[in-house]
């Protein structure tokens, strides 16, 4: 059978969508040596001791069989207290908060029970590449609206309301923000807000990265004036307690549309893996300082690298969140695609092409400081002797 043929079977949903640019360029770092990657945003730190050891213990207590479909209620309690103590945003953990696995199929929960075929979903870009992949694959329609530089990447509310029409139904919002690091302030948000109210919109904020910030405030969407019955709250382990592998998040939102997420949920995943949320229970009571020590090393690199890009006379905005620079390329005269190709093949490091991030991202490359110290210096050293040849 020919590759066209079985290609008539796949769904048109899935047939137009895009292969994801990061996992495609790292196919290709998989078959080098001596590759300093600052490509894969995974914090490079093992998930801390007490929290390892926490879902070792479930395993041994033959913990392994299903929980509740919405999860433990002993960690949705404790994410609700979690969330009125830094946020003083109240939710009920009965029905209005789901344990889901990880902030992708939150995500998914998301677009699924809340568009209808052909509404339109406005998302400020660059962001995290399934963002337009989850809402064409829920049958909407994604409505790219590109942040800029010169305005450090933060919204720009004349150009969000510019893309709204009858057809608009959610505001995807991703911040502090992959794969720029901006932070949203809070006078930005209330901009959003104001358009929410006015057009009769829900907005979903993924927050995952809440607690990665370095001298600014992390404002939650949901606690703003009158957000919290507008809005999906989208948040997770896998960045801030280094519980990628763990595959552990929530959505918390009125109960109304909660109810609409679950039961996608329950058809689709029963429930979360059950050692996971014991282990996401010890990082929401205990893991506090641990999330502070990485955040304070993360800081440290995060200095070292925006100071050494600038220097190498790649521009970049300074990043006050997650672990992401975002420099310009524009002094080399190359595309994102070609200086990325350029500085695998020669110098064995690896950036990702901002193009893979959506509309705005031309012209850069992201760079992830969640790798060691010491190799972000090698990197930065191998940079500056290809920008001397191409600088």
């Amino acid at each position: 059978m020919s590759t066209d043929v079985k290609t008539a079977y796949l769904s048109r949903r899935v047939a137009v969508l895009k292969p994801s640019g990061i996992r495609k360029f790292f196919d290709i770092v998989a078959t080098m040596q001596d590759v300093i990657s600052l490509g894969i945003g995974e914090p490079d730190f093992t998930t801390p001791e007490s929290i390892l050891k926490a879902g070792i213990r479930s395993l041994e207590a033959g913990e392994t069989h299903y929980t509740s479909n919405a999860g433990t209620l002993e960690l949705r309690q404790a994410l609700v207290d979690h969330l009125n103590r830094q946020y003083a945003v109240e939710y009920d953990p009965l029905t209005e908060m789901v344990i889901t696995v990880g902030v992708s199929e939150a995500l998914y929960l998301s677009m699924t029970a809340l568009l209808n075929p052909g509404e339109e979903v406005i998302i400020p870009t660059p962001c995290f590449v399934a963002y337009q992949a989850e809402v064409i694959l829920a049958g909407g329609v994604p409505v790219e609206v590109p942040t800029r530089a010169e305005d450090g990447f933060q919204l720009r509310p004349e150009a969000l309301e510019a893309a709204i029409t009858p057809r608009t139904k959610l505001i995807l919002l991703g911040y502090p923000n992959n794969p720029t690091g901006a932070v949203a302030t809070r006078e930005a948000l209330l901009e959003v807000a104001r358009l929410a109210e006015k057009y009769d919109l829900l907005v979903v904020s993924d927050e995952l990265y809440d607690q990665l910030v370095y001298g600014v405030p992390h404002v939650c969407f949901a606690a703003l004036p009158g957000m919290w019955k507008r809005t999906i709250l989208l948040g997770g382990f896998s960045k801030n307690y280094a519980m990628t592998g763990w595959r552990i998040g929530f959505a918390a939102a009125p109960a109304d549309i909660l109810r609409g997420l679950l039961r996608v949920h329950q058809y689709t995943i029963m429930s979360a893996p059950t050692m996971a949320q014991a282990a996401a229970l010890e990082a929401i009571e205990n893991g506090g300082p641990h999330v502070e020590q990485m955040r304070l090393e993360y800081n440290r690199r995060r200095k070292l690298i925006v100071a050494g890009l600038n220097e190498l006379g790649l521009a970049t905005v300074e990043p006050h969140g997650a672990f992401y620079a975002f420099p310009s390329i524009a002094a080399t005269g190359m595309d994102e695609d070609t200086f990325a190709q350029k500085l695998l093949d020669e110098e064995r490091v690896a950036v990702v092409p901002g193009t893979a991030f959506g509309p705005g991202g031309d012209g850069f490359v992201r760079c992830s400081y969640a790798t060691a110290y010491e190799k972000i210096e090698e990197a930065l050293n191998r940079m500056q002797r290809f920008m001397n040849r191409y600088g």
